[in-house]
């Protein structure tokens, strides 16, 4: 298993930070290694709301389906995430600081049968990509 956990202070309220983290079409805009992210439906976003994206990892392009387990909004949402070799599990909170909110991002990535024997190329690939996917939150929510 891969784990990857940051925080990130931005100029947003905690309700603005949310509504842009909880809806996982927005990850296109952010996340360097997405290339395609879309919301299922024209439902408002809320637990059980799902998204499927394109994400470019270890040099392939993996489609993965994520639906919101727990929506608390302004303070949490929690996404699962899984397709035929990985399973993902992101947590985001969310708290109000002086002049914006705190965004504290928890993500894992596990790998399916056989492929579990990588985990450790998983965990330092997973890193780069968690720094690259913050630097580009950092600069969104600016």
């Amino acid at each position: 298993m891969a784990r990857y956990r940051a925080t990130i202070t931005v100029p947003r309220s905690p309700a603005e930070a949310f509504a842009y983290l909880s809806d996982m079409s927005n990850t296109l805009e952010w996340d360097p290694s997405v290339r395609r992210a879309q919301r299922e439906g024209d439902e408002p976003v809320g637990a059980g709301s799902r998204f499927n994206l394109v994400v470019s990892f270890m040099g392939r392009q993996n489609e993965i389906g994520y639906r919101i387990l727990e929506y608390d909004p302004p303070r949490a949402v929690t996404l699962a995430g899984q397709n035929a070799s990985v399973i993902s599990t992101d947590r985001i909170t969310i708290a109000e600081v002086l002049g914006g909110a705190r965004i504290d991002y928890d993500a894992e990535l596990r790998l399916k049968g056989r492929l579990k024997i990588a985990d450790r190329l998983l965990m330092l690939a997973f890193r780069r990509l968690g720094d690259n996917a913050l630097a580009g939150l950092g600069r969104a929510l600016q």
